[in-house]
């Protein structure tokens, strides 16, 4: 058997700078050192965290006195309010947002302070989207109806702009997207809501890092027999890897550790391997090894 990597794949910047600020409180640290939420999208790198004594809590976890404590904001981001209530209780705050995330909170807040009906495109329960949506409601004037909508396709995006439309036929809208997304899809949000919004602002916030490992995979697809993407289940980008796979006409299968393998894969002659942007290099490795041993 041949294994071909994507030539893009595995950790990007901002997962290895939240994982590299995580490892280094946990061993600086003197007292308890949480994350609020997992960290990233990755039960490997969750349980190697957990190993160094750092813990993953919800908000409501965490206890009113917080002194001594520090709390690590995981990479997807968090609200305004809840980082300056952790800061306000006493806690050691260590702001491992990743950068691409951190400037599209900032500018969900900028659009929203100047008035703009926003939507934003992306999944309504993720982290990062919370995340964005809250410093835009924070930002918003008081004095104004506040409209922030999440749209996951272009339907819901139509559907969306035809009820702000109705209300308010000359608002100033903007689009700003989850960095994870795929440019199709926002192509095709963006596409929905300019039938009614002409004027619409498109916001460049996709990650370049998540376009690199799309494209990477997508120029495996003719070269060999399966794709396996390596990465966990509840990480949008690796989920978004899996469908692109799933287009081709190829057996393809998302990978979280080399056990997950289908049988069927060890009788393919060329695997492409690709992976997410959370998923360590360790892992990868272990998938590799274990499809060459047992081909």
């Amino acid at each position: 058997m041949k294994v071909i990597r994507a030539n893009v794949l595995g950790f990007c910047m901002g997962v290895r700078r939240a994982v590299d600020l995580a490892c280094a409180q946990a061993d600086r640290a003197a007292g308890r050192v949480y994350t609020l939420g997992p960290l990233i999208h990755n039960p490997q790198v969750l349980e190697d965290l957990g190993r160094r004594g750092v813990e993953a809590l919800n908000e409501s976890d965490l206890h009113d006195d917080l002194n001594g404590v520090s709390v690590i904001i995981r990479a997807h981001g968090v609200s305004p309010e809840t980082e300056a209530d952790l800061r306000g209780r006493g806690a050691a705050v260590i702001d491992a947002t990743c950068p691409k995330v951190k400037a599209s909170q900032l500018k969900a807040a900028a659009l929203a302070k100047d008035g703009y009906r926003l939507f934003l495109a992306g999944e309504e329960s993720h982290a990062e989207i919370t995340g964005i949506r809250r410093y835009a409601e924070a930002a918003a004037p008081r004095c104004a109806a506040f409209f922030c909508a999440v749209v996951g396709s272009a339907a819901e995006a139509q559907a969306a702009a035809a009820g702000l439309y109705a209300e308010e036929p000359d608002a100033k809208t903007a689009l700003i997207a989850q960095t994870t997304i795929s440019a199709e899809e926002y192509r095709a949000i963006g596409e929905a809501i300019i039938r009614l919004f002409p004027n619409l602002e498109i916001a460049q916030t996709i990650c370049a890092a998540t376009t690199e490992r799309q494209e990477s995979l997508r120029e495996l697809l003719d070269k060999v027999d399966g794709i396996i993407v390596a990465g966990g289940k509840e990480s949008a980008n690796t989920r978004r890897l899996l469908a692109i796979a799933e287009t081709s006409a190829l057996p393809c299968a998302l990978v979280q550790t080399p056990q997950d393998i289908p049988p069927g894969f060890f009788g393919l002659e060329t695997i492409g391997l690709a992976a997410g942007a959370s998923t360590p290099d360790t892992v990868i490795d272990a998938i590799e090894k274990a499809l060459e041993k047992n081909s």
